[in-house]
C-alpha cells in the first residue's frame, strides 16, 4: 500500500463534515490500508480520512499494539473525565490541554460493513473522540485556549521531574 500526504491546519478539507461510507469495496480496503501505513509512518495514535483529503467517515486508531479500523463510527456511551495534553498529525508540533471522557464506547462498521461495538479507555478513548471530531470538521484546537510548543512541553516535563 502507500503512505498518503497528511493535510495540516488551514487546509479546507479539515473543516468539512465527512460523508458516510455506503460502499464496502476494494476502494475502501485500499483507503484503510493506506491510512494504516500513513499512521504507522507518522507514529500517531489515530488518523481520520479527512486528514488525508478524503471526506469519508473512516478512522484508524492505534493502542500501541493494534490498529483498529472504524467505518461510520458513532460514540454511543461515555464515562468519567480526563484532562490531558493532546496533539494532532494535522497540527504538527503543537499540543493543548483537552478534556475528554475517560471511557468511550463506539459503534462502527468494519471494512466489510459488519457492525461492532468497542470500548476504549484513557488514550484510546481520547483518540476515538479526537478522530470522530475530525469527521465532523473539528480540530482539537477548538477545545484548548493555549497551544504548547515542543519546547514548552519539554520545560513542563523538566519542572515536573
Amino acid at each position: 500500500m502507500s503512505v498518503r500526504k497528511i493535510y495540516t491546519q488551514g487546509d479546507e478539507v479539515l473543516s468539512k463534515k465527512s460523508h458516510p461510507v455506503t460502499k464496502f469495496d476494494h476502494k475502501l480496503h485500499v483507503l484503510l490500508d493506506d491510512m494504516r501505513d500513513t499512521l504507522i509512518q507518522a507514529d500517531g495514535a489515530g488518523l481520520a480520512a479527512p486528514q488525508i483529503g478524503i471526506l469519508r467517515r473512516v478512522v484508524v486508531v492505534s493502542d500501541g499494539d493494534t490498529i483498529t479500523e472504524l467505518v461510520n463510527p458513532e460514540i454511543v456511551a461515555t464515562q468519567g473525565e480526563q484532562n490531558g495534553l493532546e496533539g494532532c498529525l494535522s497540527v504538527p508540533q503543537k499540543y493543548g490541554m483537552v478534556k475528554r471522557p475517560m471511557v468511550v464506547t463506539v459503534k462502527a462498521q468494519d471494512r466489510d460493513g459488519y457492525f461492532f461495538t468497542m470500548t476504549g479507555q484513557e488514550i484510546v478513548a481520547r483518540a476515538f473522540c479526537h478522530e470522530i471530531d475530525h469527521l465532523n470538521g473539528v480540530l482539537f484546537t477548538e477545545y484548548t485556549n493555549h497551544l504548547f510548543t515542543p519546547d514548552e512541553i519539554q520545560q513542563i516535563a523538566e519542572e515536573e521531574a
